[in-house]
């Protein structure tokens, strides 16, 4: 669908030409018209199927004709990346709208608190917010949401798996009880479900890939003791000088230096993200991602959904990750909106349990390679125990069988 299909406002039709949108998604496709009704939604997309466009896009069909009376939209998200992200879209969306919008997340400077409350104090049009930041503004007292016609929910299972719930429904208190509600996520687990059920009024449902990589994406495994990783992903990068735009993802904060000294002594300057560096830093080093000035960077899940680059060629998962679904949001950064990508993960014995998770989460078995010859042999996949370990496991379990036989005479 095109959409100018869609029947949408001319200035916003040349905003998303001038943005690259051209062919309507089909997240964009299903929940536009749905949304311009004034349905309730739950909608279940992975990331990387253009699911930001499809709730931005016709809010701002619908402001485009309204009198500005106060905040009329607010959108909570998980992180402050996916905060601001959302907002770059919004403002290139709106170029030729006279609509503003405001992105509110904490870890900043004391200017950004005072920006962010003279924006709620005024009622800018949209605002982007995560849950604590703009919890505690709204216990100042100076924020009034009384006129607010759509709240939207991004990221709903990664904010409840971040244990936003309580604050997500305190901040529903300061919002009138007739609005159009839409709850998007990648996954919809049933404690979803039963939120969902709370905040919605006979919402309308979409239900596109869940749980599954972009088709685009071109995912291989490698075999890989943890001592071998360093040296196979400097193997693995430098095979692949073409591509400028790569993207590491790693399981802890530590990690991410350990891994960025290494690609540095290696030859491959990088640089890392996590939640050790201030908001500044992390916005510059993003920045520096965005341009290609930076061809690789180091990050932590935490950037797995609050990251919006445009053509990145690979992915590596160089830990896999501990829960299944944040497999496809790491993946999901490359073959965005039906591109070519690459994704790599290196398997350690210790992984192999967890990638044997994702495979049936994903429902696809994916072949083990090993590294190269001169690194040498990588571990055998295995899911289950070693004869050894079997051995070791049938005499624990004798041994505890006996204290449990006597203790219970």
């Amino acid at each position: 669908m095109n959409f100018y299909d869609l029947n949408m406002d001319d200035d916003l039709l040349d905003a998303i030409s001038y943005m690259g949108f051209e062919e309507a998604t089909p997240i964009q496709e299903q929940a536009i018209p749905l949304i311009l009704e004034n349905r309730d939604l739950i909608a279940c997309a992975q990331t990387g199927t253009g699911k930001t466009a499809a709730f931005v896009l016709p809010i701002l069909q619908k402001l485009v004709s309204k009198k500005h009376q106060g905040t009329n939209t607010l959108v909570i998200v998980p992180t402050r990346e996916l905060a601001v992200q959302i907002e770059q879209q919004i403002q290139g969306f709106s170029y030729f709208l006279n609509i503003g919008s405001i992105a509110v997340y904490g870890g900043g400077e004391g200017r950004d608190f005072t920006a962010q409350k003279v924006a709620l104090k005024q009622g800018t049009d949209i605002v982007i917010a995560t849950p604590g930041k703009l919890l505690s503004h709204l216990q100042l007292g100076y924020v009034d949401f009384s006129r607010v016609e759509h709240l939207i929910l991004d990221e709903a299972d990664r904010m409840l798996d971040m244990g936003f719930i309580d604050d997500i429904r305190k901040i529903i208190t300061f919002l009138p009880n007739k609005r159009q509600t839409l709850m998007f996520s990648a996954t919809m687990p049933e404690n979803i479900r039963r939120f969902a059920k709370q905040i919605l009024q006979k919402p309308a449902e979409i239900s596109l890939s869940v749980a599954k990589p972009a088709s685009g994406v071109n995912q291989q495994v490698f075999m890989a003791h943890d001592a071998q990783k360093y040296q196979l992903l400097i193997h693995l990068l430098k095979a692949r000088e073409e591509y400028d735009s790569i993207l590491i993802f790693t399981g802890t904060k530590s990690k991410v230096s350990e891994i960025v000294r290494s690609l540095n002594k290696g030859g491959l300057p990088s640089k890392g993200i996590s939640s050790n560096l201030d908001q500044s830093e992390r916005e510059e080093v993003l920045r520096g991602f965005r341009s290609k000035r930076t061809r690789i960077l180091v990050a932590t899940d935490l950037m797995s959904r609050g990251i919006d680059v445009k053509a990145i060629n690979l992915v590596v998962n160089f830990d896999v990750p501990q829960d299944a679904e944040d497999y496809v949001h790491r993946v999901g950064r490359t073959a965005r909106v039906d591109a070519i990508g690459e994704a790599i993960t290196l398997v350690s014995p210790r992984d192999m349990q967890r990638f044997r998770r994702i495979e049936t989460l994903i429902d696809t078995e994916l072949p083990k390679q090993q590294p190269p010859e001169e690194i040498g042999p990588g571990p055998e996949w295995s899911t289950g125990r070693s004869p050894q370990r079997k051995e070791a496991y049938y005499h624990k379990k004798k041994r505890n069988y006996g204290k449990g036989s006597s203790g219970r005479r």
